[in-house]
């Protein structure tokens, strides 16, 4: 029988990938629901193709011009409005697969919503896991949920795991996980040039097609503080066995490093189809498109170091897990805030890393019990980051 998938985050490079190896499988997927933030042009033309039972705009204005676009086709197609609609195509009893690629803190509650409604879970917003952490993975459990992660990098660590892993399990025989980064577009810029960065350089990566906020993300080095926290998580382990190392040519994924001296890597074209397809056909293997590589046309494989001068996003990523899940939550919030100030120009790139450490500072909140207190914790930590925006 086929899957029902809600795609959460539809209109975004995941979203776009993920429907891309759908439409190479048509027997096996049924496209359940797709949402957007505003793009109602993007949606609409998804909607056309793809004939989804539920279409989402977490935004209200762009909810009605796709209501009355809606209106004047002949789709079937229901629309639902906000973070209640993402939640209810996140945990509808005919749903089998979530994929949950929203950007940032916007898609902590629908990925929470899966967890409990014991979905299968490809998950691309690591920023929730960051901010809900053990609450998150405990629902997973509780609930009988299946994680499957598909940022490239956590998804290459797990099939590089023994085949019975479970996401969420420690694994006594693993010595270190090896977290590979690009370097993103600045890796040997000169350093005396960082406060004349704009957005477009910080948006165009050299290996990877992504969205600007994940772009920037990549070029301070943040998305790979991100997925260290993320990696805690998920793998059940503690920031002393995970290592990351920069790999400028993007062929290897990451590693995993046993007991008995062994590392397996996962290695692959840079392409979110790759992972995308391991998951949506996990625990079997399908095509996802992408061809296999050619080792006699790679030039090199190159590692090195992180140099943490180059890139303070890192280290206060790292910090920030050592210091708690108030402190992650107050690490993600503050480098949205400052990305998107960033993008606005309303900041230099030296500048976010700035805010962020500013508001780590003052993290100033009990350990979270529950969403609401994620919540609470996330907008205090938003004002403490407008604060300092307004002061520099």
């Amino acid at each position: 029988m086929s899957q029902r998938v809600s795609i959460l985050g539809a209109t975004g490079s995941i979203g776009q990938s993920t429907l891309g190896v759908i439409a190479l499988h048509p027997d096996d997927f049924e496209v359940f629901a797709l949402t957007a933030n505003v793009n109602v042009d993007a949606l609409f033309e998804l909607c056309l193709k793809w004939k989804p039972i539920y279409a989402v705009l977490k935004d209200a204005d762009a909810a009605s011009l796709l209501s009355e676009r809606l209106s004047h086709s002949d789709l079937d197609t229901q629309l639902l409005v906000g973070e209640d609609g993402l939640c209810q195509v996140a945990s509808d009893s005919r749903v089998d697969v979530v994929v949950a690629a929203i950007v940032g803190a916007a898609g902590l509650k629908s990925s929470f919503a899966a967890a409990e409604s014991s979905k299968k879970i490809l998950l691309a917003n690591k920023e929730s896991l960051v901010m809900s952490g053990h609450l998150f993975m405990q629902a997973v459990r509780d609930n009988q949920a299946t994680l499957l992660p598909i940022d490239s990098e956590h998804n290459a660590i797990f099939q590089s795991l023994p085949l019975t892993y479970e996401c969420g399990q420690p694994t006594q025989s693993v010595s270190k996980i090896l977290l590979t980064a690009s370097g993103g577009p600045f890796l040997h810029r000169d350093l005396a040039t960082f406060d004349a960065i704009t957005p477009e350089d910080a948006c165009a990566h050299p290996n990877w097609t992504m969205g600007k906020k994940i772009s920037v993300d990549s070029a301070t080095m943040m998305n790979k503080g991100l997925e260290f926290i993320e990696a805690c998580f998920l793998f059940a382990c503690d920031a002393a066995h995970i290592e990351v190392i920069i790999h400028p040519q993007s062929i290897v994924h990451s590693m995993v490093a046993y007991v008995d001296g062994s590392v397996l890597a996962q290695m692959g074209q840079p392409d979110m189809s790759i992972p995308i397809a391991h998951a949506l056909a996990w625990p079997q293997r399908f095509d996802s498109g992408v061809a296999s590589l050619d080792f006699m046309k790679l030039a090199d494989l190159s590692f090195e170091a992180v140099d943490v001068e180059r890139f303070p996003c890192l280290q206060l990523a790292i910090d920030a897990l050592s210091q708690g899940q108030s402190a992650c939550i107050a690490l993600n919030a503050a480098n949205e805030v400052a990305v998107d100030a960033f993008l606005r120009r309303e900041i230099q790139f030296l500048d976010i890393a700035t805010i962020v450490r500013h508001v780590l500072a003052n993290v100033d909140s009990p350990e979270p019990t529950c969403i609401d207190d994620i919540i609470r914790i996330d907008e205090l930590a938003r004002k403490s980051a407008q604060q300092a925006l307004r002061a520099s």
